[in-house]
């Protein structure tokens, strides 16, 4: 789960983290509101959304007067903002953060993730922060600072001074990262965070270091343990079809494709789609619906892949190992009637009352298409996208 600029810099503030003062708005006339709290002359107004890249999308403005603050209010709230990371859609911007503009001297970039291969945190770092850090990592990835914690000991004071040293910094300025490094700790670690973010951090006039940006992503398998956390979630900044997804407890994500594909079984699914890409077709979605699926779940699942309406037709790859075909097969009937489906549908059962199973949906005197082999069902479900005989 992701959160917004505003929302992770209150977390940052909480840790002892250094953020620019700053006020939400939610109308233009909230942002003169803001601006006149904060005070001063100049602002900056920035566009609240689940995505990287605002600036180069004119999402991030500095105004120098009222009358600027609220043409781009006006501009920003209720527009969708597309950045190099949200694609041609874009992202609706509901609010905009209003916040004190800092003097810079130097832009630096400070990170933590998890490192699954080395199973550790990771502290990654550079010189070049800002907006095309991504283009430095894969153009200079020497300007990359990689740092490893231990697992039992955690992060080290020797080890901030070793980040310190490498982005050129000295006396109070070494200190102050060292503080912020183990603030980002202690967060990451408090929230069940999966990367916390600053880009940039920046080396103000005045010498002092401030997160000028915050992002801060949540592993959602923990979520259940941090209730406060998950209220922030804003599902106007996710996918329509994945949050309804979420609400039934399927997993799904959408690609661009054109074969819908419901599948139980992250790995099983993650086969399915080779073998459609195999067949020379393209998957529209991922969508798992797990090992002890029902046949609401499964209902609910085919309406999800038809609301996608490049769907050309469907593949359903069951494996009967806990869940019992004769179930799916219930409901793969019930949400066929119901969604009176008019693209070409392949299912393909085995396992557990896998015979059962297919002998429903064959009865069923709907228009389905059965196959017990894997690679024949793709092969089939490519042709019937194409419009070619199966």
């Amino acid at each position: 789960m992701n959160l917004h600029e505003y929302q992770a810099k209150r977390l940052f503030a909480d840790f002892g983290l250094p953020v620019p003062k700053s006020q939400l708005a939610g109308s233009v006339g909230e942002a003169v509101a803001a601006a006149e709290v904060l005070g001063g002359d100049r602002w900056v107004i920035k566009a609240q959304v689940h995505a990287g890249g605002r600036g180069k999308g004119g999402g991030v403005k500095l105004v120098d007067s009222f009358s600027a603050l609220r043409d781009e209010a006006a501009r920003l709230l209720g527009s969708r903002l597309v950045t190099p990371q949200t694609g041609a859609a874009g992202l609706p911007v509901r609010q905009v953060l209003i916040e004190q503009p800092t003097g810079i001297a130097r832009e630096l970039y400070l990170s933590v993730l998890i490192d699954r291969q080395a199973e550790q945190l990771a502290f990654l770092a550079s010189d070049a922060g800002g907006m095309d850090i991504e283009a430095v990592a894969a153009s200079e990835p020497e300007r990359i600072i990689r740092v490893r914690t231990n697992t039992a000991a955690g992060l080290q004071a020797f080890q901030c001074r070793y980040v310190g040293f490498r982005l050129g910094l000295r006396g109070q300025q070494l200190r102050q990262l060292q503080q912020i490094m183990f603030a980002l700790q202690r967060l990451f670690l408090d929230s069940d965070a999966s990367l916390i973010e600053i880009n940039p951090l920046v080396v103000t006039s005045d010498g002092d270091l401030l997160a000028l940006d915050a992002k801060l992503n949540l592993d959602d398998n923990a979520l259940y343990r941090h209730a406060d956390l998950a209220a922030l979630r804003d599902i106007a900044q996710e996918d329509a079809r994945e949050a309804a997804a979420a609400e039934h407890q399927l997993n799904y994500i959408a690609l661009d494709g054109d074969i819908g594909c419901m599948v139980n079984g992250a790995g099983l699914a993650m086969a399915t789609m080779d073998l459609v890409k195999l067949h020379g077709g393209e998957p529209a979605n991922f969508l798992d619906v797990g090992g002890g699926a029902t046949a609401e779940r499964v209902a609910e699942a085919f309406k999800l892949i038809l609301s996608d309406t490049k769907v050309k037709a469907v593949l359903v790859n069951i494996f009967g190992g806990i869940v019992r075909c004769d179930l799916i097969a219930e409901g793969i009937i019930q949400a066929v009637k119901e969604t009176r489906i008019a693209v070409p549908v392949v299912v393909r059962l085995e396992g557990t009352h896998a015979e059962q199973g297919l002998a429903l949906l064959n009865d069923s005197g709907l228009d389905l298409l059965t196959e017990q082999d894997l690679d024949s069902a793709a092969g089939q479900v490519v042709c019937a996208a194409r419009g070619e005989p199966v």
